[in-house]
């Protein structure tokens, strides 16, 4: 599938002024006697980029077409390409087959709805504060800080101030006993580049910073009064 990706990035990037060195770069992917350009007629310009193998079907030992998925401007695309596999005898060596085919690609999953969880509105209260503060320390890398949030014997790496804290956005937290699996909306501060001197110049968006919210999942233990972070990963599926 690495063959067909790496193939991909030559075929579906093209310009007149780059057609002989695609011609080149394409017979290291093409067997012999196949057309140098693979179809294209030389006019006009193609981009692609994100192509990642998405899939393969295989119909022997040593054919198979892989699918190879790419963005061009605002499309998401599919390119279907041949492939030939010598086999480990042989040296275990590929070749594109027959030309590709760029193909739709398929629409979003339909996501089914899940209940939302039973609140519990105290605990909520009582964890918010403790997460805020969690969340600052996470973001600047203060070890010191960040272990007085921490269950007993856990440690965690931190972001060391590649993000600031800019707010704890939603909590979920669901009724439970003293260890819950709880979800948290934060929003990071990602930093900009150095201001402008002139106040009165245009701004440039791509030099202030950054806000983005990020869904955690987060394992809490209450010990006493208070609760401590056993553990925080992505949330995976948005509940609440």
């Amino acid at each position: 599938m690495a063959f067909a990706a790496q193939f991909a990035g030559v075929y579906l990037n093209f310009s007149p002024a780059d057609a002989a060195s695609r011609a080149s770069k394409l017979t290291a992917f093409l067997a012999e006697g196949m057309q140098p350009q693979l179809g294209w007629d030389g006019n006009g310009k193609f981009a692609a980029v994100a192509i990642q193998p998405y899939d393969i079907k295989a119909g022997d030992a040593s054919n198979a077409v892989v699918s190879v998925a790419f963005q061009s401007g605002a499309r998401r695309l599919l390119l279907s390409v041949p492939i030939y596999y010598s086999g480990d005898d042989a040296g275990g060596r590929f070749v594109v087959s027959g030309r590709p085919a760029i193909l739709p690609a398929p629409a979003p999953a339909d996501l089914p709805q899940v209940a939302e969880p039973e609140i519990d509105d105290v605990a909520t209260a009582e964890l918010k504060p403790q997460l805020e503060g969690f969340f600052k320390d996470y973001a600047s890398g203060d070890t010191a800080s960040l272990q007085r949030y921490l269950a007993v014997g856990k440690t965690l790496p931190s972001f060391g101030g590649a993000f600031t804290f800019g707010g704890l956005q939603d909590l979920v937290v669901p009724v439970g006993g003293a260890t819950r699996e709880v979800q948290a909306v934060v929003v990071w501060v990602v930093p900009g580049t150095t201001p402008q001197a002139d106040p009165n110049a245009t701004t440039d968006p791509s030099a202030t910073a950054a806000r983005i919210e990020q869904v955690y999942r987060l394992t809490v233990e209450k010990q006493g009064d208070k609760w401590y972070v056993n553990d925080i990963r992505g949330a995976g599926r948005a509940v609440g």
